[in-house]
């Protein structure tokens, strides 16, 4: 059931990041971007709230049910977007997060297994940065705003890593299957 859940909550992520994109923002740029601010002045298109939480999942759900679960995820959110949201944005996303997440997947996999925390940072980096890049500059021809959405992504995956890398190491279960329960 928890692996249903992430990849549903993972393939959700792709088109929700769309949506806030052309929608929810402290400023929406005419013919572009609605964007957010992330520190240090840089500013980002808003869906980057649900894509620092996408490359997460990702992992969580390599983990938990494998990688062919989670390339068909890739797949799935890039479909659903496809259907759902304005051709430019989707191609661009569709490009970007299918690039971006097998390039955080082939961080992630050999990595996983000596240190996990280390895992989710490295693979959230090379993500942040091919997504990041990929996105801006398909969607609206420039990368002025690469700087900020990298940023955005990394905090989400530095915020999952310190989790479990100060967690301490189970034998019998998984941290993955950890991350809703209280203690």
């Amino acid at each position: 059931m928890l692996k249903i859940a992430t990849f549903a909550a993972y393939a959700a992520t792709i088109p929700a990041a769309n949506y806030l994109i052309g929608h929810v923002g402290t400023t929406c740029v005419p013919d572009g971007p609605c964007l957010i601010p992330v520190g240090f002045g840089l500013m980002t298109p808003s869906g980057v709230l649900m894509i620092g939480l996408a490359l997460v999942l990702r992992d969580a759900l390599h983990e938990l049910a494998g990688w062919k679960w989670a390339v068909a995820a890739v797949v799935a959110g890039a479909l659903i977007s496809l259907l759902v949201s304005p051709p430019s944005i989707a191609v661009a996303s569709a490009v970007a997060f299918i690039l971006a997440e097998l390039a955080d997947m082939l961080v992630y996999a050999p990595l996983r297994e000596r240190r996990r925390a280390l895992a989710v940072a490295a693979s959230g980096a090379v993500g942040a940065v091919i997504d990041s890049v990929l996105f801006v500059l398909i969607a609206f021809g420039s990368v002025e705003f690469a700087v900020g959405t990298i940023l955005a992504k990394l905090y989400a995956s530095a915020a999952v890593a310190a989790f479990l890398a100060m967690k301490p190491k189970k034998r019998e279960t998984n941290e993955w299957s950890d991350l809703g329960k209280r203690p």
